[in-house]
């Protein structure tokens, strides 16, 4: 499955490359992962 996320930089949704699952300080669920065209950070709150 393709987790999607929305690059700052590139002004568009990308595919995460290395995405994995963290838990933000207020205990919801988000994804984090890289941008594979600039390589900026990228970031997908909930699921």
């Amino acid at each position: 499955m393709a987790t999607m996320a929305y690059c700052v930089k590139d002004k568009m949704k990308v595919e995460m490359q290395g995405a994995h699952r963290i838990t933000m300080k207020n205990g919801k669920p988000a994804w984090q992962g890289t941008c594979p065209k600039c390589g900026t950070k990228v970031f997908r709150i909930g699921a």
